[in-house]
């Protein structure tokens, strides 16, 4: 389970974020390649927060189909 306390700082502001755990697998940034982008250090991170539903539904798509739980969701906004 993704941790708040360990989330990348890349990740903007907002519920949804990507944490230390991420293995880059490109899972995130395939189901939701308008949210989630790639570091050059190699690990993903939101880059946008959803804001419509269909968006909201791809992140948290990511987020259940994340295969090490990278992805959290703080309830935040």
């Amino acid at each position: 389970m993704a941790n708040l306390a360990n989330k990348y700082a890349e990740n903007v502001a907002g519920k949804f974020y990507v944490d230390e755990q991420c293995i880059d697998c490109d899972l995130c940034r395939e189901t939701a390649p308008a949210n989630y982008a790639r570091s050059e250090s190699g690990y993903s991170y939101l880059f946008k927060q959803p804001t419509t539903t269909e968006e909201e539904e791809l992140c948290r798509e990511a987020m259940e189909g994340c295969p090490v739980e990278a992805i959290g969701n703080n309830g935040e906004g």
